[in-house]
């Protein structure tokens, strides 16, 4: 459980990262690329936490599972986000240390 509380803290940095970065973008991305982003991050320590607490390891691993599909989609974001002159970079640290982190604690759990 306290690999999960690790990997939550920095999904939650890397949460609050990503709204910061759409705060500027166009407001004809309200509830376009920027709504988009938003859920993903957001859907990401959402999904290790509730997993966390379903109480079988299979389903810790099925919510694990959704949580990198959710860091992929957003990593597919950033570079969109990029290609349109959203943002300079795709790049993001915290996005990868939350990959890492993830991966860690699935292979743990297999």
């Amino acid at each position: 459980m306290a690999r999960a509380l690790i990997v939550t803290e920095v999904a939650m940095d890397l949460c609050s990262e990503i709204y910061n970065l759409t705060r500027d973008f166009p407001d004809c991305e309200k509830f376009g690329l920027r709504s988009q982003m938003r859920r993903c991050a957001v859907s990401i320590p959402s999904n290790i936490e509730e997993g966390a607490h379903r109480g079988s390891r299979k389903d810790f691993l099925r919510f694990l599972y959704i949580a990198r599909g959710s860091l992929a989609e957003l990593r597919t974001q950033l570079r969109i986000a990029v290609r349109l002159g959203y943002i300079r970079s795709g790049e993001n640290e915290l996005l990868s240390r939350t990959y890492q982190l993830l991966n860690a604690l699935i292979r743990s759990l297999k």
